[in-house]
């Protein structure tokens, strides 16, 4: 793969999405996760019907609506312990500030390795769709994405062990329950997993502002990868240098860049039709 060629297409150098700049990576301090918990109803009702091992849920005292009585029942039946709590106590152990009245209190979410993403679509029958994110630091981004992820039927998402947020609470909450869908890998070097992706015959396209083509006129069909860069910076150099080739969203208003899972939600539903043809 990394001395192949898609017709019409050159590395591109990459560029910076904003003029936002961070002091030095190495002055970064990692993310903390907080990985025990899951807040809302979508997520929690998507975490029992998934089959999620989860080891007790506190809803909130008083009047209870139909998803929550739905939301109670399921639980009982699958055997999981219900406690009622005051909404004081809720908002006291929320991370989200968000709970809806409900949180649960799981087994931590399982990453996956990149072999089991690409097994998912062997076994489909499929050309890999993978979902590469390089250093994305804000759970809504995050959770966003994986929901779109899942629209999309993207088989999983990679993302690197350091400088980008795990899965957590607040990105549960954002993904409306996706994050029990979509298999996730945390990998150690975002670099060297292109590279083996490339070894398994998966072209990874980029996406930044210096793309040559427009996402639109590019050819995404087939075994693909797409990298989403950070919130602030974008891709890397030494991952954008990494990737066959780069596409851009093109700009029509005054704002240069847009949101990191705007962005990517654009893109990934091109994949998606492309796919379909």
């Amino acid at each position: 793969m990394g001395n192949i060629e898609k017709k019409g297409y050159k590395k591109a150098k990459p560029s910076r999405q904003s003029d936002v700049k961070y002091k030095g990576e190495e002055e970064r301090n990692d993310i903390r996760d907080d990985l025990d918990k899951i807040e809302g109803r979508n997520s929690v009702l998507e975490a029992i019907k998934s089959g999620r091992t989860i080891n007790k849920i506190l809803v909130q005292k008083g009047e209870k609506e139909g998803s929550i009585r739905h939301l109670i029942a399921l639980a009982r039946e699958r055997g999981i312990v219900v406690q009622e709590t005051d909404k004081s106590n809720l908002d006291k152990i929320s991370a989200t500030h968000a709970h809806q009245g409900v949180i649960a209190y799981v087994a931590f979410k399982d990453y996956v390795e990149v072999d089991d993403i690409l097994e998912i679509a062997r076994s489909k029958g499929e050309d890999p769709y993978i979902i590469i994110l390089d250093g994305i630091t804000d759970a809504y981004n995050l959770g966003s994405i994986l929901r779109t992820a899942d629209a999309v039927g993207a088989h999983g998402v990679i993302i690197p062990k350091r400088r980008a947020i795990g899965l957590n609470a607040a990105v549960s909450k954002a993904s409306a329950g996706a994050i029990e869908y979509v298999p996730v890998a945390r990998v150690t070097n975002i670099s060297q997993t292109i590279e083996y992706l490339k070894k398994e015959n998966i072209w990874v396209v980029g996406t930044d502002l210096s793309g040559e083509k427009s996402f639109f006129e590019a050819d995404l069909k087939g075994p693909v990868a797409l990298v989403i860069g950070s919130e602030g910076e974008g891709m890397g150099r030494l991952v954008a240098e990494k990737c066959d080739f780069i596409v851009n969203i093109p700009m029509q208003g005054n704002i240069s860049s847009l949101n990191a899972a705007v962005a990517g939600a654009i893109i990934m539903y091109e994949i998606r039709r492309q796919r379909n043809f």
